[in-house]
């Protein structure tokens, strides 16, 4: 399928982002830990939660949770953490389970997880290829205790160790060594195990230690998403209506989602954020225009790769120079988003580089751009989401696979819509 996507000449729509898949799913582990019985509301409904709901729900036997990493990684400690799993609508339990995904995350590394989850006790082998997916998991009380692991590893694996916490015979001392990256969505984590009564904290600048407790079963409600809300700052920053305003319902404005950084970052792309808010949350985010004076920007996304894509076609756009940095972990997401990026780019004329398969740099220069680009999404949901905004330079752009957004924004098609986009499909 193909999306041919047209830009609409003004820019002034309310948007119904959706919930934040981050806290969705740290949320469903926690409240499962807590033998959830309470109610949680305005859960994401992206594939990656529906493929935890379907899991902690169903639990057979042989658990496919297809593409979505968190997921894998969420439930490898869940599932190494729970004994004798009883079935739901059913007396029976199990204690072994297989976790497993689509092709592509059997190529995901989670050796570093597994290793980790044994040092607590855990009962996991490898299915398949040692250090990848799927696992065989049995599931026990574990002993816990103090775990040491490099700070630099995926975010995901620190979290899911940490939400099993509590329930250790002997909890967690987690003490992370070297640089800590994603730390925000460590600390997004830390919040939301708080919220359902988890006493846990840093004790030093690199160790966090939780007691063996109980989670208390609570009524919890999601906030939006700031991730999805970078996709609409980019078509501000890119829109010449210089009387466009965004709506965005739903959003913190002291969230614990470290992508909330879009807001400075793009207030010196020409977007101003104007809230206004209430206790804990805002009415109401406005974006508008407001003088744009930069012409070269660097920055570290060491704690919010999901908004690299999003800021390096921006800037391309703009024709704001830039040395982003910070960004490892690009290359083992749902796809090598360094390459994709660099050869989506050249398609519509635009030639970065890469540095230490860390960096992306942009000094200006420029290729003549394909008469029709057609950008292939690489299963990639933030490929699609990163690179529709630019119909607003270009005046149309098309789109392979539009139908990858359902990992994390499903509805993002519609509401493109509903802002005046016009969407042909394509062949």
């Amino acid at each position: 399928m193909q999306y041919i996507l047209q830009a609409p000449q003004r820019l002034r729509t309310t948007v119904k982002l959706p919930a934040s898949k981050s806290i969705s799913n740290r949320a469903l582990i926690i409240h499962a830990l807590a033998g959830g019985t309470k109610t949680l509301r305005n859960l994401s409904d992206c594939d990656d939660t529906r493929v935890l709901i379907g899991a902690l729900t169903e639990m057979p036997e042989v658990v496919d949770i297809g593409a979505a990493g968190t997921a894998m990684r969420f439930m490898a400690a869940y599932l190494a953490a729970t004994p004798n799993y009883k079935l739901p609508k059913s007396d029976e339990s199990l204690s072994t389970f297989l976790l497993t995904g689509t092709e592509r995350m059997k190529h995901r590394p989670i050796g570093v997880l597994v290793n980790a989850l044994r040092q607590l006790g855990a009962d996991i082998t490898y299915a398949g290829e040692d250090g990848f997916p799927p696992l065989r998991i049995c599931g026990k009380q574990l002993e816990g205790g103090q775990l040491e692991m490099p700070g630099n590893v995926s975010s995901q694996y620190i979290s899911a160790l940490l939400m099993i916490g509590p329930t250790l015979k002997k909890g967690l001392q987690l003490k992370l060594t070297g640089n800590i990256v994603s730390r925000p969505y460590i600390d997004l984590t830390l919040h939301v195990m708080r919220q359902f009564g988890c006493n846990i904290a840093w004790t030093d600048e690199s160790t966090i230690s939780v007691a063996p407790q109980a989670y208390k079963d609570v009524d919890y409600e999601i906030e939006n998403d700031w991730s999805a809300a970078s996709y609409w700052y980019e078509m501000m920053a890119l829109s010449d209506d210089m009387e466009g305003e965004v709506t965005l319902p739903g959003l913190y404005d002291n969230s614990y989602q470290g992508d909330s950084v879009v807001r400075q970052l793009f207030e010196v792309l020409g977007v101003k954020t104007n809230e206004e808010t209430g206790e804990r949350e805002s009415e109401e985010t406005r974006l508008t225009h407001h003088e744009r004076l930069l012409t070269r920007m660097e920055y570290d996304f060491v704690d919010q790769p999901d908004l690299a894509q999003t800021l390096v076609v921006t800037c391309c756009a703009l024709g704001v120079k830039f040395h982003f940095t910070g960004l490892a972990s690009l290359k083992i997401k749902e796809t090598d988003r360094i390459e994709a990026l660099k050869k989506e780019l050249r398609k519509v004329g635009f030639v970065i580089y890469d540095h230490n398969d860390a960096e992306l740099i942009w000094d200006g220069e420029r290729c003549k751009p394909e008469a029709t680009p057609v950008i292939d999404t690489y299963e990639d949901h933030r490929m699609a989401m990163a690179f529709a905004p630019l119909a607003i330079t270009l005046g149309e752009i098309r789109i392979n696979n539009p139908q990858v957004v359902s990992k994390s924004y499903p509805k993002f098609w519609n509401e493109l819509e509903e802002a005046g986009f016009g969407i042909v499909k394509g062949e």
